[in-house]
């Protein structure tokens, strides 16, 4: 018997098994994403008809003040939201991974957060916020920066608790041997935790802050529910801007207009919006994967 024979029919028959994902990946994914960036050169006079228009719908996007207010409010954001929720993460990581009685418990009830739909956590958070504002006699909804900071604490509520289960991962895969070592050259815990542990949970590190930037930048349920955008501010030239609408909200309200002919400007805010996210995501894996311990 020839070896490798079992091995053939699979080598050709693979394609039965692989064809059908690709083809569902083509149908859902490659193919409108190639045509949402067709679009975004179109103006549309009725929702079926759209006419090649250039780089009229960017420009008409980049001068949008709306979108480049939404554009650094979500920057913001997802800075702040970055920080803080990695920083608290590991943290909380740090101290369950000390031996602490009841550990199992405190991960399931810091997990259980990020199993609530972002929609479903907006309107409860709203409520909570709505209850403790009117004590002071305002809103979340009319002052910006109660919408803000209302948003850096649902979001940070939502996802601790998931980046602290890859957080508790990188932890507990930290070498023994190098932990005994730092140990016995009499490292205090300080210095073991910034360079021995630090630098060998960095895997982790890239994983959390990835995700944590771009739901930061992706962030739209959330915001819809909370604020909704709102308040308003009326500018000079007589147009408002919803000063606590994020990129994607911005998006969704530009489409969601009455104008049909506003499509082709959300379709080129969608593939600025894409091309930034996906730009930004690259950059950050670039610099932390360059820090990472390689074992």
């Amino acid at each position: 018997m020839k070896k490798g024979i079992f091995k053939n029919p699979l080598r050709r028959w693979g394609w039965l098994f692989l064809g059908p994902m690709a083809i569902a990946f083509i149908i859902g994914f490659v193919w409108p994403f190639f045509q949402g960036i067709f679009l975004s050169f179109c103006k549309f006079k009725i929702v079926t008809k759209a006419t090649f228009v250039g780089f009229d719908n960017y420009v008409k996007a980049i001068k949008d003040a709306s979108f480049m207010h939404s554009f650094w409010y979500t920057a913001l954001f997802a800075v702040v939201s970055l920080v803080l929720i990695n920083v608290l993460a590991f943290t909380v990581a740090y101290l369950l991974t000390q031996g602490i009685k009841g550990s199992n418990l405190f991960r399931t009830v810091f997990f259980m957060p990020n199993l609530i739909g972002g929609i479903v956590l907006g309107y409860i958070w709203s409520m909570i916020f709505d209850g403790v504002l009117s004590m002071f006699d305002t809103s979340i909804l009319l002052e910006s920066k109660y919408g803000f900071w209302g948003l850096i604490i649902l979001m940070c509520w939502q996802q601790i608790g998931y980046m602290m289960i890859i957080y508790i991962a990188g932890l507990q895969a930290v070498p023994e041997d190098m932990l005994e070592a730092a140990k016995i050259d009499g490292a205090t815990k300080t210095q073991t935790l910034f360079r021995v542990v630090i630098p060998n949970v960095m895997p982790s590190i890239t994983i959390c802050t990835f995700l944590s930037l771009t739901n930061g930048f992706k962030l739209f349920d959330q915001n819809l529910a909370l604020t909704g955008g709102l308040p308003f501010e009326i500018q000079p030239d007589g147009s408002s801007i919803k000063t606590t609408e994020m990129l994607a909200l911005n998006i969704y309200n530009t489409f969601s207009g009455s104008s049909i002919s506003a499509h082709g400007t959300a379709q080129a805010k969608a593939v600025l919006f894409f091309i930034l996210v996906a730009a930004i995501g690259l950059v950050q894996l670039g610099i932390t994967r360059k820090r990472e311990v390689q074992q």
